[in-house]
């Protein structure tokens, strides 16, 4: 099942129960109102910047608008096969090209501080990219292929077994070496303003 389309439902139903208006999130945010009513209406499929930092506006984690699943006392197991379930997102939230399909391997743990994904990365004839910048840490690990982390005015080109870990506060953009696919593991950890 493809839950890129419950995303913004989820932001809209969440804002509207806190009482957060489009301007005040724009305003918190730093996202244009037009960008957040056109994210909430499912028209954009936003990058996950924009989404790590409407989950800290509204006083959550970054996997509310991912999953929805029932909350898991104690260890959660992903079995190989149960995290075929994807999201889609695009680099640039002005741009509704799917490229990058995640597969949430911790659904079943509502109460979460990390969120951990194999990401599938298309190929892709793309080679301008916006860095943008968030709250919070990531942790790659490269599964397949090869992938280019921007970070900073630093490229860093990773292969297959690789590992990154960086301060995700530093601008940054993640994308496969020279538009061939790849597939990822990354574990995004951000904290929540309550």
């Amino acid at each position: 099942m493809d839950y890129t389309n419950i995303i913004g439902e989820k932001i809209k139903s969440l804002r509207t129960t806190k009482e957060i208006s489009i301007n005040d999130l724009s305003e918190s945010t730093g996202l244009s109102v037009e960008q957040i009513k056109r994210i909430e209406d499912n028209t954009d499929i936003p990058s996950l910047a924009p989404l790590i930092k409407i989950a800290r506006a509204l006083g959550v984690r970054l996997g509310t608008f991912l999953d929805d699943q029932p909350n898991e006392e104690g260890p959660v197991v992903c079995r190989k096969g149960e995290a075929d379930d994807t999201i889609s997102f695009s680099n640039n939230a002005s741009d509704a090209r799917h490229h990058m399909h995640y597969h949430s391997l911790s659904r079943a743990k509502s109460d979460r501080h990390m969120d951990p994904f194999i990401i599938d990365i298309d190929e892709s004839g793309n080679n301008e990219f916006s860095l943008s910048a968030h709250e919070g840490e990531e942790f790659i690990m490269v599964l397949k292929g090869k992938l280019e982390v921007e970070y900073g005015k630093k490229k860093y080109l990773l292969d297959e077994g690789d590992t990154i870990y960086y301060d995700s506060i530093v601008p940054h953009h993640v994308h496969a070496y020279e538009g061939k696919a790849a597939r990822i593991l990354a574990v995004v950890y951000t904290p929540i303003e309550l």
